[in-house]
């Protein structure tokens, strides 16, 4: 704020394409300012109190002359070699060790005074005396040539630098790639064995339904065998029942036509004159014997005759009533 305070009228300090900032106690320069006179290619900042120079002044690339002398500047900015059009430069009675390397970018660079600075050895033998105006256009070549030595050195450098660090990521890479790859396979395993963990599981369900399925059969062909060895007995116990059934049947029929006969015959020996003949009474015994061997022969096999066995046996148990 005291820069811009102070240079509010500014062009007054400016005569044709010169801008005349000299004496003036500065501690920085009015960069805004000054770039909007780019017609003014002559920039005089000698005799005042600059320590540094700000990245910003070397956006000033309208200049063709700067006179730096006499202040107390002890490094210049790494962008100096942006000021591409810069034809004579002062540095005369500052505090410099060094250039930035970008100085060898001034290939517009013509005269150039760096006497009185504490220069290193190098640096000061390239420089030379500037001791009056053709040495100072011989130090501006020799230090631009000195210079361009310092960056191509640097370029190397900062080749070499870059190569390191590229092979250093390319060995980055190819860890990072091996640790994926890695990762990628013990995943891969990881997964093969899950699949044949799920694989065994599903074959271990499978043969403990097939042997459900083996038992469920089993089961099933012991009832059918089980059923079927049912059927059998039944049938034949039916065909011992049919066959025995028939005989009995057949064995009734002659009983009961025995039975008849004989108690027709005791029936005509009751009630007609003949009961007083001696051949009624074998008869009487005769059919009761036979009644009692017929309920004994054919008490299990033929139950539903006991009913008229029984009323034929009272039948002759009362015949001497009558």
């Amino acid at each position: 704020m005291r820069v811009k305070a102070k240079f509010e009228n500014i062009r007054d300090k400016i005569d044709g394409n010169e801008v005349d900032l000299s004496l003036c106690n500065l501690t920085d320069v009015p960069v805004r300012e000054l770039a909007a006179y780019p017609k003014a290619t002559s920039l005089d900042l000698s005799c005042n109190n600059l320590i540094i120079l700000t990245p910003e002044f070397c956006s000033l690339s309208h200049l063709v002359r700067i006179d730096l002398s006499k202040n107390q500047l002890s490094s210049l900015p790494e962008e100096l070699g942006r000021l591409t059009s810069l034809n004579h430069l002062d540095l005369f009675q500052n505090k410099l060790n060094t250039l930035p390397v970008s100085f060898s970018q001034l290939r517009s660079l013509k005269w150039l005074d760096l006497k009185d600075n504490p220069l290193e050895p190098v640096l000061a033998k390239a420089a030379g005396d500037c001791l009056d105006d053709k040495q100072c256009r011989q130090c501006a070549v020799a230090v631009l040539q000195h210079m361009r030595v310092l960056q191509e050195e640097a370029d190397r450098l900062n080749e070499k630098r870059l190569l390191r660090l590229r092979g250093l990521e390319l060995k980055r890479e190819a860890k990072q790639k091996e640790r994926e790859a890695k990762e990628k396979e013990v995943r891969k395993r990881e997964k093969a064995e899950e699949k044949e963990r799920k694989r065994k599981e599903y074959e271990a369900q499978q043969a403990a339904l097939a042997a459900q399925e083996q038992q469920r059969k089993k089961r099933e062909e012991k009832k059918k065998r089980a059923a079927t060895v049912a059927d059998k007995k039944k049938a034949e116990s039916e065909a011992v029942a049919s066959s025995g059934w028939s005989v009995s049947s057949v064995l009734l029929r002659l009983l009961l036509l025995l039975l008849l006969g004989v108690g027709g015959s005791v029936a005509a020996c009751h009630l007609s004159p003949l009961r007083e003949e001696e051949m009624c009474e074998p008869l009487k015994l005769i059919l009761q014997e036979a009644l009692q061997w017929a309920q004994h022969a054919l008490a299990q096999s033929q139950e539903l005759l006991q009913p008229l066995l029984q009323k034929l046996s009272a039948l002759t148990a009362s015949s001497p009533a009558l």
